[in-house]
């Protein structure tokens, strides 16, 4: 059994398959409190739900690219057995993952799109560095971004570690707190290897809004 917050049908807003029709399982729970989350209804809510209610939901929609999302997913151990079987349906699955937790157990054919926690987060500490060997060129690294201080962090790290060697870079404001004109005009001066991103969901339906 999965305690699930919310299943439904949306747009892609965030990573290199922006825009696409996608299906969201949103899974409940979180080991970590970002001082940005815009989640916090996912941290306790939701209902039990076993792999075959799961199955059966999501084939209610006509997209093929599904979601496990949260909250933090990797925290409960059935979302292995749901992803593997996600895969053998057909489906191709993306992972949004915090970071904290390994990937080891990860489906290889997962995408996984895994955030490195900038300082605004609060939460830089409980970056799992050794997650990085566990990504495949098809993943995706995202950092989320208050100000500049959290740029140049991210911009230091990217450097140091050689991260566009391991997969896909992706940055994203903060809605609402850093403008993607600040952002932008960044990552061209540095000459970055990330891509820009943002809330697609948020700008296509109010900010605040729930279940898309």
């Amino acid at each position: 059994m999965l305690k699930v917050n919310e299943i439904f049908e949306s747009i892609q807003g965030e990573s290199s398959y922006t825009g696409l029709p996608c299906i969201f399982v949103r899974l409940t729970g979180c080991n970590l409190r970002c001082s940005y989350c815009d989640t916090e209804y996912a941290f306790y809510a939701g209902k039990e739900m076993s792999l075959e209610d799961i199955y059966q939901a999501v084939e209610g929609y006509g997209s093929r690219l599904i979601e496990i999302t949260g909250g933090e997913p990797l925290l409960q151990t059935e979302v292995y057995p749901l992803m593997q079987g996600l895969l053998e349906k057909g489906y191709r699955v993306m992972l949004e993952t915090g970071g904290s937790l390994s990937l080891e157990h990860v489906p290889k054919e997962v995408i996984k799109v895994m955030d490195l926690k900038s300082p605004s987060s609060e939460e830089t500490g409980k970056n799992h560095w050794d997650n990085l060997k566990w990504l495949k060129p098809q993943d995706e690294i995202k950092f989320v971004l208050s100000d500049r201080k959290d740029y140049e962090w991210a911009r230091d790290k990217i450097v140091e570690q050689n991260l566009d060697k391991f997969c896909a870079l992706l940055m994203s404001p903060v809605f609402d707190k850093l403008s993607l004109k600040d952002l932008a005009k960044w990552i061209l001066q540095d000459q970055l290897p990330v891509r820009l991103q943002t809330q697609l969901h948020k700008i296509i339906w109010d900010k605040d809004t729930i279940g898309v």
